[in-house]
């Protein structure tokens, strides 16, 4: 035994002193990684197919009571302020801000930022920023957290359905997530997301209408769950539609288009092969005006009262290179109004 210590301990020096030892280790993580997706099954779970069926019946219970006259015009016009609130906090937050780091954010504008995009509910801004991050790292593959390559159904919301895949899982520690943590901003969100999200999402906008509009309680809280499914259902049509459906005058050899369906939500959110290519542009687009992306809006007006500096945008002649080396042809010079990209 004592033979097998020694010439077991010779071979591990042996190893490490080669440099092989982490590279074996690597390699037996790597065919335990491969075991696992090969024996991948997908595992619903249940709870929150449950929590999606109950929300998405509130919404189109609430879409009846506005269509037939049943609530109050200044509440649905409050619930549609708030919902664009909430949606800045997500494309103007947790994706241009913290995931892209395409802008810096004074202290003021993150807090204000990290108000709306926690009233949008989906997810905290580190967990909202480090599956964006393996999102554009991994692109529609298993590694991706809403591939979609595995339908519009799963890149829609079916990823929130069930548990993730082993290759996400595998890889997530290979996303370098040290910026965002040490923004105390974030740190206060993920500590109190849970009272936070209660009251910002759920309490504040069912209150609002009911306390000063007369509307009545349950007929605020139904106009609330319906902005919030609204809010959620026009980000996941960026995982989803925009990856389907639409040009690619940037790169045709990967799945995010321009979506016409995305752009016309008015976030800027939409010009989705021009985000992949370009993922560092504060616009996250190369065209359009302020009416299409009124994220770049709201970053420009903060940019010239001093509250967000260093936008990062690609330069036109870097863009026609890459459109005319790479994109299907369909990229065309700009107008001249339109190089602001405003």
């Amino acid at each position: 035994m004592g033979l097998n210590h020694f010439i077991g301990d010779v071979f591990v020096a042996k190893l490490l002193r080669n440099g092989h030892l982490v590279e074996l280790s690597q390699k037996v993580k790597m065919s335990n990684d491969a075991q696992k997706t090969k024996d991948y099954k997908m595992e619903i779970v249940w709870k929150n197919v449950g929590i999606f069926v109950l929300i998405h019946s509130l919404a189109l219970y609430g879409a009846y009571l506005m269509l037939t006259l049943r609530v109050r015009l200044i509440t649905i016009l409050f619930a549609y302020v708030y919902l664009a609130f909430s949606i800045l906090g997500v494309t103007g937050g947790s994706h241009r801000l913290w995931s892209h780091r395409s802008y810096t954010a004074n202290l003021p504008l993150r807090i204000l930022l990290m108000i709306a995009q926690t009233a949008a509910v989906q997810n905290d801004i580190f967990v909202w920023s480090r599956d964006h991050r393996m999102h554009h790292k991994y692109t529609d593959t298993d590694a991706d957290p809403h591939n979609s390559t595995r339908g519009f159904f799963f890149s829609h919301m079916g990823w929130l359905m069930c548990k993730k895949h082993p290759d996400l899982l595998a890889k997530g520690t290979s996303i370098d997530m040290s910026d965002v943590a040490s923004d105390p901003v974030v740190r206060f969100q993920r500590k109190y997301y849970l009272p936070l999200v209660l009251l910002l999402n759920i309490v504040l906008p069912t209150f609002v209408p009911w306390y000063f509009f007369g509307e009545t309680l349950w007929t605020s809280y139904v106009v609330t769950i319906t902005r919030y499914v609204i809010s959620v259902n026009g980000t996941w049509l960026v995982n989803s539609a925009a990856h389907m459906w639409g040009a690619k005058p940037y790169d045709r050899n990967i799945n995010p288009t321009e979506s016409g369906l995305v752009i016309g939500l008015g976030f800027g959110e939409g010009f989705h092969n021009y985000h992949h290519v370009f993922p560092y542009d504060y616009k996250a687009g190369e065209l359009g005006n302020y009416r299409n992306n009124f994220t770049a809006c709201l970053i420009d007006f903060m940019a010239k009262i001093g509250w967000a500096t260093n936008l990062k945008t690609a330069s036109l002649e870097m863009i026609q290179k890459r459109a005319t080396r790479t994109g299907d042809f369909s990229w065309q010079y700009p107008q001249e109004n339109d190089k602001k990209s405003t």
